[in-house]
């Protein structure tokens, strides 16, 4: 049995089921035993592979979007350049390189900041930026790095921040545990009391996800670039529209598996709300630009004329590689598991005086 299973299984014997919510915690942040904290899950060898990992055009595109957005807020000789939860460092990389190419006044002004609780995986962003990483900044939490004017880039961030769930049941919504069963195993049920605030009751067995994590975050991150100034890029994969139902999954060695079989093992994540998203941010003064379809947002980023330009001086081999990778990222099949063009959004979040993003349009805007 897994060290973490094992830990779990005592935690609750001894104190009693526990939320979704600290479930998803400890599974992945726990200190010695978490998933995120004791090992490098992403590319083929891992158990997932992340939008950077699959094309350098990702990260150049978003240093592109970086240095616009660094002209349109007035070029100012101070800005932090934040990344919360920069996976391999894959993305700062790519986006380096392309705003020293594209606009190296932009590189020269702003200092370059992320946000890392893993040390494994810091010891990775280090590897990646190589001489780039001394002039990096790494801080645990992200009330450490907020000061002055940021631009913030957070890939597949709030997927993996925890949320508690609750089931519609006749005696109202009675919040989603994690217990064990007769025989010593790892199962989900149900609070014996019924929790209040949450709405009018939907039909029995339907579920409700609140995360209360990303709802920090966001009112942290909205509240700062509407006092301060700046922006924040968030991409991700969820709903438009707000709905209901049961969006935990966990993935491992690139297969969904059972969320409660190997806790520690296995990247858990749930579907980003992205109304409820643009909802706190909004409540926080700020002006939110989308969500729109990462596949939108990306062409008119520029992804076909990069992809084309790359093309022409690769072997056939890697053209096709190239042509691939353009299309996983920006396919609008939203069937295709593999196509994340519609099943991944983009919203940013900004200070009321900042006007229209690169990738957004007039449409896309609101708040203030």
């Amino acid at each position: 049995m897994p060290a973490l299973k094992d830990a779990l299984v005592a935690l609750i014997s001894e104190e009693g089921p526990i939320s979704v919510e600290r479930y998803m915690a400890l599974c992945l942040g726990h200190p010695t035993l978490g998933y995120y904290t004791t090992r490098d899950p992403f590319g083929a060898e891992g158990d997932f592979t992340t939008a950077p990992e699959i094309s350098q055009i990702f990260g150049e595109l978003l240093g592109l979007w970086v240095a616009q957005v660094w002209l349109d807020m007035g070029s100012p000789a101070s800005c932090r350049l934040i990344e919360i939860g920069p996976g391999r460092g894959t993305l700062m990389a790519d986006a380096l390189r392309a705003v020293a190419r594209a606009l190296p006044s932009c590189l020269d002004a702003v200092s370059v900041h992320m946000v890392e609780t893993s040390p494994v995986l810091r010891r990775c962003q280090q590897a990646t930026l190589g001489e780039r990483a001394s002039r990096i900044i790494w801080h645990e939490r992200v009330e450490q790095v907020l000061d002055g004017p940021v631009i913030i880039l957070a890939n597949e961030l709030l997927d993996a921040l925890p949320v508690r769930q609750f089931v519609a049941t006749p005696d109202g919504w009675r919040e989603r545990l994690v217990g064990l069963s007769a025989d010593g195993a790892l199962c989900f049920g149900l609070a014996p009391g019924a929790t209040a605030g949450l709405g009018a009751l939907l039909p029995a067995g339907t579920v409700l996800e609140v995360p209360q994590a990303a709802d920090a975050l966001v009112g942290t991150l909205a509240a700062h670039v509407a006092s301060q100034g700046g922006a924040a890029l968030l991409i991700d994969y969820g709903a438009t529209e707000a709905g209901t139902g049961d969006t935990l999954q966990a993935v491992q060695r690139h297969r969904f598996v059972d969320p409660l079989a190997e806790p520690g093992q296995a990247d858990l994540t749930t579907q980003v709300q992205f109304a409820r998203v643009k909802a706190v941010a909004v409540a926080h003064k700020a002006r939110v630009h989308g969500p729109i379809a990462q596949g939108v947002f990306l062409a008119r980023l520029g992804l076909a004329e990069r992809a084309e330009a790359l093309m022409r001086h690769a072997s056939q081999p890697q053209a096709a590689a190239i042509a691939a990778a353009t299309e996983r990222l920006a396919g609008m099949d939203g069937r295709a598991p593999t196509a994340m063009g519609t099943l991944f959004k983009a919203i940013a979040i900004t200070g009321p005086r900042l006007g229209l993003l690169p990738g957004f349009d007039s449409a896309d805007a609101a708040g203030e």
